[in-house]
């Protein structure tokens, strides 16, 4: 009786096998169209790759012309759509074509994942209709994007707080400037929300709402200093910036000298984003190597993800005079087993005139031995040359802007550390 036990084993195996390629093919019958879908090419010139058939549940349409011109092309690998299942984040390199400045290189965003982009239909359908599914163009014109359409004058922030980090607590001040700001219309200039049409209204409240990345490069502009990429255009749910360069990331192993400069350039940004001009503090809420990007030819460090930027109004804060306000705020260190985290209090952010919350961030995710990403640890400022390590200065200086033992020590050890690698800096060359 066991000489015939391998022959039905086989028997078994040969049905299995039979069942196995039959639901295969089944499978790809039923995926017929999503399989040919993959191997379609990635086209600016689709009205439905770019969702530009959902607006005014967009981002914008100053860049639509160009688009379907032909002024911006993919390139190479972003043309293939069955590689978009690497491209998580859905961010893709162009090449843009003006006949009088050439081609030059862009960045073309999409602001989310597919995942977060259905999320945003979805959140627009609940609060139009209750359901997760509708039309969502017609749900546009039943939600609080299209309530504040017809003569409204002002965008106050008893409308906005909250529906964002952006504007976790605006001032007037600050959305009279988002709106003055807003480059998706052409009557650009104006605080008054009643000079927009009602679909550029829509798409301003839209986007403050689910991701204020844009806003944050329109209100803070690169071309007036700030240290953020420059924002160029969009057209439905793809908004072009300008291409900075490689990521920070990528000068993780370069020469000391290079992270040097680096390094003091960091914390120049977390000066600047604190303390500045128009009493606006920026702050940095997702501080990551992949948000920052190095120019090639002047070697400047940019923020290129502006998506969590929080924005507190120093001048309202004086103004109000809530409880402690003139109290330095000290970000509170914890340990954390994942990547580029950090803790922090939005309400403290909002309320208090002197925070050293960009200081924190940029020590310990970027600069410190606290800094862990894509499973190395170390930071940007590793392995030292001997004669800087042996005093153990930096080290000091990084673990205080990190865990500073003293009161108001994270403030001092970051002052006194952008003074050290200017030193280094200069020795350097």
């Amino acid at each position: 009786m066991l000489r015939f036990l391998p022959l039905k084993l086989g028997r078994v195996y040969r049905c299995l096998k039979l069942i196995f390629i039959v639901g295969l093919f089944v499978v790809l019958l039923m995926n017929t169209h999503t399989l040919l879908a993959s191997f379609q090419k990635n086209e600016l010139t689709d009205r439905r790759f770019i969702h530009l058939n959902k607006c005014p549940a967009c981002f914008g349409t100053s860049w639509c012309r160009k688009f379907m011109n032909g002024q911006v092309s993919f390139e190479s690998w972003g043309r293939l759509r069955f590689l978009d299942v690497f491209n998580v984040k859905n961010v893709f390199f162009a090449q843009y074509g003006e006949p009088r400045e050439g081609t030059r290189r862009i960045v073309l965003k999409r602001l989310g994942s597919n995942q977060e982009l259905a999320d945003i239909d979805q959140k627009i359908c609940k609060r139009a209709t209750g359901r997760p599914r509708c039309d969502l163009i017609q749900a546009m014109y039943k939600t609080e994007f299209a309530r504040l359409n017809g003569d409204v004058r002002l965008l106050t922030p008893d409308v906005v707080e909250g529906w964002s980090d952006l504007v976790h607590c605006p001032s007037q001040r600050l959305l009279d400037r988002i709106v003055r700001r807003y480059a998706e219309t052409k009557d650009s200039g104006s605080f008054l929300l009643k000079n927009l049409k009602d679909t550029e209204r829509m798409q301003l409240l839209m986007t403050l709402a689910f991701n204020p990345e844009p806003l944050v490069l329109q209100s803070f502009p690169s071309d007036e200093g700030w240290p953020f990429a420059k924002y160029l255009g969009a057209c439905g749910r793809v908004v072009a910036v300008n291409y900075v360069g490689e990521e920070l990331w990528s000068f993780y192993e370069a020469p000391w000298e290079k992270r040097v400069d680096l390094a003091k350039q960091l914390l120049d940004i977390a000066e600047q984003l604190t303390n500045n001009d128009f009493d606006f503090a920026l702050y940095l809420l997702d501080v990551s190597f992949d948000n920052f990007a190095v120019g090639p030819r002047d070697g400047k460090v940019i923020v290129v993800d502006a998506e969590n930027v929080l924005v507190a109004d120093k001048r309202l804060i004086k103004q109000n005079k809530p409880e402690n306000y003139d109290v330095w705020y000290e970000s509170r260190f914890e340990e954390c087993d994942k990547e580029a985290c950090l803790s922090f209090s939005k309400d403290a952010l909002c309320s208090r005139v002197t925070v050293d919350h960009n200081y924190y961030a940029i020590c310990q995710n970027l600069l410190s031995r606290y800094a862990t990403w894509r499973g190395s640890t170390g930071g940007l400022l590793h392995d030292p040359p001997p004669n800087v390590g042996k005093d153990g200065h930096l080290d000091h200086l990084l673990e205080e802007c990190v865990k500073p033992k003293a009161r108001y020590g994270r403030f001092a050890a970051a002052k006194e550390l952008r003074q050290y690698l200017t030193e280094l800096s200069g020795t350097a060359r």
